[in-house]
C-alpha cells in the first residue's frame, strides 16, 4: 500500500511535522506540505484552475491512503487544510472524472494540539468528506507535544494509528 501524509500547516517544521517526522522513523510514508504549494481558497467560478491544486490532487491519486495532518487552530483543522479540503468540490464540479478515481481509495486524519483534551466534532469534516468522495475512513488520532517533546504515550498511540493501516 502506497501511503502519504499530507501536512496543512502555517509552519512546515513545527509540532505537526514533529509527528509526522516520528511517523517516517518508523514506516514507508511520503509527506506532502500543502505550504510549498499554491492553493487558492474555493472559488465558484474556478477562476482558479491554474493553481497547483489540481497537479497535486493528480499526483495523490497514486496513493492509497491519504492521511491529513494538521494542527489545532481555534478548535479545528488549519486554514491551509480547510483551502485544501474545500478544493475537493473542484473535483466534484470541473474534474468529476478526478474525483470519481478518489472512490476506493483510503483517508485517515490526525491533528496535533498542545494538550490531551480532544475536540469533540474536530475529525467530523473529514469523516463525512470520505464518505462523500467514496473513500474509506480509517479512524483518527489525537495527539499533543508539550513543551516541544512528544511524550511516550502520543509515541505509542501514533504507533498503534499507523500500525491500524497494515492490513489494509
Amino acid at each position: 500500500m502506497k501511503k502519504v501524509i499530507i501536512q496543512g500547516s502555517s509552519r512546515s517544521g513545527g509540532n505537526t511535522h514533529s509527528l509526522i517526522k516520528f511517523l517516517q522513523s518508523r514506516g514507508k510514508f511520503d509527506v506532502i506540505d500543502l505550504k510549498n504549494y499554491e492553493i487558492s481558497p474555493y472559488d465558484y467560478e474556478h477562476k482558479n484552475r491554474e493553481d497547483d491544486f489540481l497537479p497535486l490532487m493528480r499526483k495523490l491519486l497514486g496513493y492509497d491512503l491519504l492521511v491529513f495532518a494538521t494542527p489545532i487552530y481555534w478548535y479545528s483543522m488549519s486554514g491551509i487544510m480547510k483551502n485544501f479540503v474545500d478544493r475537493f468540490t473542484d473535483c466534484l464540479k470541473i474534474e468529476k472524472e478526478l474525483g470519481r478515481k478518489l472512490r476506493g481509495k483510503s483517508m485517515a486524519a490526525f491533528c496535533c494540539g498542545s494538550d490531551p483534551d480532544e475536540i469533540e466534532s474536530f475529525f467530523l469534516p473529514f469523516e463525512l468528506t470520505a464518505g462523500y468522495l467514496g473513500m474509506q475512513y480509517l479512524g483518527q488520532l489525537h495527539a499533543w507535544i508539550e513543551e516541544e517533546e512528544i511524550e511516550e504515550l502520543v509515541k505509542e498511540k501514533l504507533i498503534q494509528f499507523m500500525n491500524s493501516f497494515e492490513d489494509v
